[in-house]
Order: C-alpha cells, then sequence, then structure tokens
C-alpha cells in the first residue's frame, strides 16, 4: 500500500480540515479557506471536499496540499505523521470497524445521541436562568449549544437514505467520538443518579 492509499483509507477530508482549524459544522459544511467566504460553501464528504463557491475539489491530500502549499506528496506524509499512519499500520478507523456491522454502529450511535438528547432537553427545562441577569448554568449553555445539532444527527439516523446515515455513523466512529459521548451520558447520569 502507498502512502497516499494509506492516507486516503484513514483520513477523510472532514478529519483534515478539523485538524487543521475548519470549523465544521454538524451538515459537513465549512467556510471555504480558498476564497473570501462568509458563509459555510465548502461541504466535507467521506471520500471527498467541494466549494459551491470557488469549485475547488479533492480530497484529504489535495486539501492539505492546498492549505499549506505543499506538493501532494508532502501532503500526503504530512496528514501520515499528523494521524499517525503508516502503510503497515490499519487506520483506527479500519480498525474499529472490523469489530462492529454498520447496522450495530448505528444503533450504538442512536442508543447515544437518544440520551444525550433527553438530557440535554432535561437541562434546557430546569437550568435555564430565572431572570435576564442570572449567569447561565453550563448545562443549559450546552443544551442551547448541543440540542440542534443532536436532534439533526437523531434524524438523519431515523429518515435519511443509508448512505447519509453511513456517513454519520462512520463520523461518529472516528476519534472515538461516540464512546466519548457514551462515557460523558453515563458520567451525567451517574452524578445525577448520585443526588437523587
Amino acid at each position: 500500500m502507498t502512502i497516499f492509499e494509506s492516507v486516503k483509507s484513514a483520513v477523510t477530508p472532514r478529519m483534515a480540515a478539523e485538524r487543521y482549524g475548519l470549523q465544521v459544522n454538524c451538515s459537513g459544511m465549512t467556510r471555504c479557506p480558498f476564497h473570501n467566504d462568509r458563509t459555510p460553501s465548502m461541504k466535507l464528504n467521506e471520500d471527498y471536499f467541494y466549494c459551491f463557491g470557488c469549485t475547488s475539489r479533492g480530497d484529504a491530500i489535495d486539501l492539505t496540499a492546498k492549505l499549506f502549499h505543499l506538493s501532494a506528496h508532502n501532503a500526503a506524509k504530512k496528514l501520515a505523521s499528523d494521524f499517525g499512519v503508516t502503510d503497515s499500520k490499519p487506520s483506527v478507523l479500519t480498525t474499529l470497524q472490523k469489530g462492529r456491522t454498520q447496522a450495530e454502529n448505528e444503533r450504538l450511535c442512536f442508543r447515544v445521541l437518544r440520551e444525550y438528547l433527553k438530557i440535554l432537553e432535561d437541562w434546557q427545562a430546569h437550568y435555564a436562568p430565572k431572570s435576564p441577569g442570572d449567569e447561565p448554568d453550563p448545562r443549559f449553555t450546552e443544551s442551547c449549544h448541543m440540542l440542534e445539532c443532536t436532534k439533526y444527527m437523531l434524524e438523519i439516523l431515523t429518515f435519511s437514505p443509508a448512505k447519509e446515515r453511513a456517513e454519520l455513523v462512520t463520523d461518529m466512529m472516528k476519534d472515538d467520538k461516540i464512546t466519548l459521548l457514551k462515557e460523558r451520558v453515563l458520567e451525567i447520569k451517574g452524578k445525577e443518579n448520585g443526588r437523587n
């Protein structure tokens, strides 16, 4: 396997964009760094990115090459270094996916996101400031930031075609995002049960 193949199988354009400082929203859109972009016009898909404003396109290697003004080979080397990719070592994503089927991953993501949504809705109802001058509780702040995004992801898992569900699940499995969220949900529930 060449360095290009290794990097492409392990690193998505979204992973590269987030690693190099681009703010990506829930629907995989970001402000394009290659033109004066006032609103997100670059879509970061599983295998490629595309800007609806300036028509820049490519994979994670192309994105990195353009961001840092590197050759494709040097961009692949940078990604390999930054993400710990080697020719002989399978990516973390590949290793994770070997243990579970897509359906199992979908069910896991749905369960964890549903539990997190319940917590966020509870926090929004019970920890809202009582008056305009009150300092907001961190739980209320988190619910304001995460509620709509969590609902959106659950809607994708419930109503979207298989390809969109697979893209979301793949993203949630990367970098142990779903495991970290599951641990957070369990921690919150443990604290709340300890108070009761």
